[in-house]
């Protein structure tokens, strides 16, 4: 038995997720708690992502943590976690995915078909802008920041007809009735690692990576291992709406991506293909074809 400390945001969701991991490794016997912190992700709330770091805002203290040995372990959302992590640290573990697609929140409208002329609509994704973008022109997209509690209580105070989240979360909080519809992978594909925890170690803790091993999900790793090298090989930076997600289709994974153009001056490049892949290597590859076929079809 080892005595572990857990490093996490202290946004609701956050915690849920590192109560969720530290329920998984006592019940293998090892002792947990948690240490809970603010990031700079969580502080800076009235500009987007894009403009002021990116991913990395919301995982850089958690390092800091595990680094001086105040923590011992670290768990993320996948699609928070940039695609290239610092030198000495490594991704133990990816867990099973729960529902990746992206989900329509709204107070008074069933879906987006249903959304008047200028309705306005909340997001704080790029990727989701310009998804949302080529299948209603005419919505007025603003920007929204928070954790989820706070981007719920903008819609009900009537700041937005509608607002567009992950899905995962909700279902996660118990929030899945706010749900009115999951868009389909089809009609809006859903970012790399979406749904998918991911456990951050020192990468000489071998102990750690021996102990979180069970946790692991062999086939959502493959997944997001495909996804991630995607956006690895456009460059990898939440300034870039971009997509990817794979799925297994019997020993196929199957990768689709997409590339928005921010500015919206041409539509999404969309491109996919698929591949037996039984192990990381294999399945990032497929994931850096994908990115090539983007970059053929005028993605940049």
């Amino acid at each position: 038995m080892s005595k572990l400390v857990i490093a996490t945001r202290e946004s609701r969701l956050a915690l849920w997720q590192a109560e969720h991991v530290k329920s998984l490794l006592e019940a293998r016997g090892h002792q947990v708690s948690l240490l809970g912190m603010t990031t700079r992700g969580d502080q800076i709330l009235d500009r987007s992502l894009s403009k002021v770091g990116g991913k990395g805002l919301f995982v850089k203290e958690l390092e800091v943590a595990l680094e001086e040995g105040r923590a011992d372990l670290a768990v993320h959302s996948l699609k928070d976690v940039p695609m290239d992590l610092p030198a000495g640290f490594a991704l133990a573990c990816v867990m099973e995915r729960e529902d990746p697609r992206d989900a329509f929140v709204s107070s008074r409208y069933a879906g987006l078909a249903e959304l008047p002329q200028g309705a306005v609509v909340g997001t704080s994704s790029l990727r989701r802008v310009v998804l949302l973008r080529a299948m209603r022109p005419d919505l007025k997209i603003e920007p929204l920041r928070g954790n989820l509690d706070t981007r719920l209580r903008k819609l009900d105070e009537g700041q937005f007809d509608a607002i567009v989240l992950a899905a995962a979360g909700l279902k996660r909080l118990g929030l899945g009735e706010r749900i009115r519809v999951a868009f389909e992978p089809e009609e809006m594909l859903p970012a790399a690692g979406q749904g998918a925890l991911g456990i951050e170690v020192l990468s000489a803790r071998r102990d750690l990576l021996d102990a979180l091993e069970p946790l692991s999900h062999h086939a959502t790793a493959l997944a997001v291992s495909a996804e991630r090298a995607v956006s690895r090989a456009m460059g990898g930076s939440c300034s870039m709406p971009l997509a990817a997600f794979a799925t297994f289709s019997g020993e196929f994974l199957q990768l689709r991506a997409a590339w928005g153009d921010p500015e919206g001056a041409v539509p999404p490049v969309r491109a996919q293909s698929a591949l037996i892949a039984a192990d990381v290597s294999q399945a990032a590859a497929l994931g850096t074809a994908v990115a090539m076929r983007l970059r053929e079809g005028g993605a940049r």
